[in-house]
């Protein structure tokens, strides 16, 4: 039996566990999330009779695998497709009619989440919810896999209890929070150094989020307004009662994502403040004043949301060598769920291959 350990239950964490498990049936998963919460970033919330997704908005269908896996391999029932457009909007607040190339926008009637707990669903993988890995250490093994003596893993969670060990390792956080791992890890390799650099190097954009909801419909022909020349405080707005089952008829609710620099600025403001003036800014941008004053609100901050670039990967692929697999978006080089489902594939696919 091979025992695989994965840290982070995100989607790419989750695609990985996916194929492990199909491919290798001997192959024991066992993941740590520090949350309580599956699928990272591509999270869903529900208030009273309100489904959101309040990270990621929506799947694309960029890839033919990532296609193929939520609608043939694994059960479509829920899934919903957005049909309205995504729209403009520029510094001076004007909308205009966007490049809408007919790809598809996916969510599920429970929300995004359900990419990750179907995938998990269809495992035997034990997963630990709020459990925080703390500490990742090499350890020897006289039957490690490559019979050299060393090559296996345990990890320390805030609550001092060892895991493992484990003869493959995947790390699914954000850069930041895996480099930080890798920083304190107790693993005398000269290859330790170069991989935290490396993953070190990756820079990342925060995004703080407001949710507003209204007791009426919003009468615009987009689902979603997104900023393109970057230079306005909101990044992005759209409509969840596009979505089929997430907002009551007659409703509206509003995903509205501030950019980098406005999120950076104000990341550790009074959230009741940054709520007003993102709801201020939407009544602006969509031409609307009754959205100044929503009926309901919630938010959320996100410091490690989105990669502006990717990993160096030759350190990356040297560090298989030890059974260690980074993987998620940040690993793909693009700040997209697919992208990262896509990359949970992938190394699903080489972590099968290697054992």
């Amino acid at each position: 039996m091979t025992d695989v350990g994965i840290v982070g239950a995100g989607a790419g964490a989750a695609a990985a566990a996916f194929v492990i498990d199909e491919t290798v049936p001997d192959a024991d998963v066992t993941v740590f999330e520090k949350s309580g919460g599956l699928c990272g970033r591509a999270a869903t919330r529900r208030h009273d009779d309100l489904t959101y997704d309040y990270g990621a908005n929506y799947l694309k269908s960029d890839d033919d695998r990532v296609v193929d896996l939520v609608t043939e391999m694994l059960d479509d029932e829920g899934l919903v497709d957005v049909t309205e457009p995504v729209y403009t909007f520029d510094a001076d607040e004007e909308v205009s009619p966007g490049r809408d190339a007919d790809d598809h926008k996916w969510s599920y009637r429970r929300g995004l989440t359900q990419i990750a707990k179907r995938l998990f669903d269809r495992t035997d993988a034990t997963v630990h919810r709020r459990t925080r890995i703390e500490t990742v250490r090499r350890v020897g093994s006289e039957d490690a896999p490559n019979g050299t003596g060393e090559g296996r893993w345990e990890l320390d969670d805030a609550d001092g209890e060892t895991h493992g060990p484990f003869d493959v390792l995947l790390m699914n956080p954000p850069a930041p929070q895996t480099a930080e791992l890798l920083r304190t890890a107790e693993w005398d390799d000269p290859l330790r150094e170069t991989l935290v650099d490396a993953v070190g190097d990756v820079e990342y954009g925060s995004v703080w989020t407001a949710i507003l909801r209204y007791p009426f419909a919003l009468d615009v022909p987009y689902y979603a307004l997104v900023n393109t020349d970057k230079e306005h405080a909101v990044g992005w707005i759209s409509r969840e009662e596009c979505k089929a089952g997430h907002v009551p008829d007659g409703e509206t609710l509003l995903v509205v994502q501030a950019n980098d620099a406005w999120s950076a600025a104000h990341y550790d403001d009074d959230p009741v403040e940054n709520v007003d003036a993102l709801a201020e800014h939407t009544a602006d941008i969509v031409g609307d004043e009754r959205l100044a004053d929503p009926a309901w609100t919630d938010h959320q901050g996100w410091r490690y949301a989105l990669p502006e670039g990717g990993v160096d990967r030759g350190p990356v692929d040297s560090a298989r060598d030890a059974g260690l697999y980074l993987l998620g978006d940040w690993v793909a080089g693009e700040g997209r769920l697919h992208a990262a489902i896509a990359n949970g594939l992938d190394v699903g696919e080489r972590v099968a291959y290697a054992i």
